[in-house]
């Protein structure tokens, strides 16, 4: 928190407007699960064969300069110099969260070392029956579950991931949260499901006036063990206790095809450098309040998540708000089910076929 504070502070009294807070550097995009809502996975087998050297990662950390970097994929453990990548960015002192669906977790340990710097984020999308149901194979949960006691065993830093998608239960997910606070994780990080144009299943994304719904479902009566790895005050964004405008460029992606326009989820071309990302791309075009039709049911944390720090850190009312939601932070509301019931099944609406990648 430190490091982001005094990160985003020196930004401002250099009156930088478009800076980045977390690179997303996708070192490849193939993937040991062919999950029905993921958007990265459906190239043709030549670009899923590519990936980037440690060399190409280490130019875009340094290129950007955010404190943070994110390696999602597909499946960053499948790459043969994943550790390499890893050790390099810690060496530049940036705090690495490396994501997995855990499939490989357990067997890929040894090529690592704890770091205060350094965070598994294993990709849960809920309780085993719904988490199994989402990626499309079943033994996935248990599988993952293993590697983050193993990972933990061993003195790892572990945070979950989780995306929901129309039809989650409220109930089956808080359930979920108290299931991996027992299991001994750091941290919970969230987001609404987005509209990948090429994922498979289109049916099952959330509008936001849905999103608002679930999340004030889910996170008002909170249980106070609930510990977030995530902005307090983009939480209260999800559950529509404030609004931010989009800021796709406080987590700018980088991956084989190059500086990714203008966000991790929408593919408007690329920029060969960092710099001509920031000063060719037409931000006024996106986010909700653009008009941008494909930015429309957006609240996803790459576009919302660094408004809510530059929230936090770019004024005093925004920090006292953030120390506000830190403590205050249960949302006792009435309107809200107590989720006494038994939960319903969480089951997506269509089933999807079960894919062996």
């Amino acid at each position: 928190m430190w490091t982001v504070a005094s990160y985003v502070v020196k930004q401002k009294l250099k009156r930088r407007k478009h800076f980045p807070v977390v690179l997303m550097l996708e070192p490849l995009m193939r993937c040991n699960l062919a999950c029905a809502g993921c958007g990265k996975i459906q190239y043709p087998a030549h670009i899923l064969k590519k990936e980037l050297s440690p060399e190409e990662c280490f130019k875009a950390v340094d290129e950007c300069g955010a404190p943070m970097v994110s390696i999602p994929g597909g499946e960053p453990l499948m790459h043969p110099r994943i550790a390499e990548i890893v050790e390099g960015i810690l060496a530049r002192q940036k705090y690495v969260y490396l994501c997995t669906n855990g499939l490989l977790l357990k067997e890929k340990l040894d090529r690592f070392k704890p770091s205060k710097y350094f965070s598994f984020v294993v990709h849960m999308d809920g309780q085993r029956e719904h988490h199994d149901f989402s990626v499309c194979r079943e033994g996935t949960y248990d599988k993952a579950v293993e590697a983050i006691r193993e990972a933990l065993k061993r003195g790892f830093r572990v945070t979950t991931n989780t995306t929901l998608f129309e039809g989650a239960d409220p109930k089956s997910v808080r359930d979920f949260f108290d299931e991996m606070m027992n299991l001994g994780v750091e941290g919970l990080m969230l987001s609404p499901g987005y509209t990948y144009d090429k994922a498979p299943d289109q049916e099952h994304f959330l509008s936001r006036k849905k999103t608002r719904r679930l999340f004030r479902q889910i996170l008002s009566n909170r249980n106070q063990q609930w510990k977030f790895n995530m902005s307090p005050l983009f939480l209260e964004f999800l559950m529509g206790r404030r609004e931010y405008r989009c800021t796709p460029w406080g987590m700018p992606t980088y991956n084989i095809f190059g500086w990714q326009k203008p966000c991790y989820l929408l593919q408007d071309g690329y920029a060969d450098t960092f710099g001509e990302l920031i000063r060719g791309t037409k931000w006024e075009h996106y986010g909700t309040e653009s008009g941008n039709p494909k930015c429309a049911n957006c609240m996803v944390h790459s576009g919302y998540e660094t408004s809510a720090v530059n929230n936090t850190f770019g004024s005093l009312n925004g920090f006292l708000a953030t120390v506000r939601a830190t403590i205050f932070n249960s949302y006792k509301d009435p309107d809200v089910d107590s989720f006494t019931t038994p939960a319903r099944s969480s089951r997506p609406l269509v089933q999807i076929s079960r894919t062996e990648a």
